[in-house]
């Protein structure tokens, strides 16, 4: 196994525990007033979106096959999950309104992982 294999894999696992982080965060606490765990989320979106750029990076390096089109999708979706987790945070630190922007980012966050899964 080469060095950059184990780099891969090594990010992909990262990645994945990013991917808990949000979608088990908002799973547990999908029924949730109050009491919101956004750090979780945010720690979990943080890495998701870096992890995934290293990902295609180095797919790239290892000239392996990377369809743009999805992963252009796939980081819009990303970003939009992380700017949303940003705003859930920053409204639970001021006392606002954090369930939709909590939903959002997880809701986006399952919808990522169908385009991951079902994009082929």
């Amino acid at each position: 196994m080469e060095s950059l294999d184990v780099v891969r894999h090594v990010l992909l696992a990262v990645h994945i525990l990013g991917l808990a982080a949000i979608v088990g965060t908002f799973f547990v606490q999908l029924r949730a007033t109050e009491g919101f765990a956004t750090g979780v989320m945010l720690g979990g979106a943080i890495t998701q979106v870096v992890t995934g750029l290293a990902l295609v990076g180095v797919r790239q390096a290892e000239d392996l096959a990377v369809d743009n089109a999805k992963i252009a999708v796939k980081l819009g979706l990303a970003v939009v999950v992380l700017v949303a987790a940003i705003v859930a945070h920053l409204q639970r630190r001021r006392g606002g309104k954090v369930r939709p922007a909590f939903h959002t980012a997880g809701g986006l966050a399952v919808v990522n992982v169908l385009v991951a899964v079902l994009w082929q």
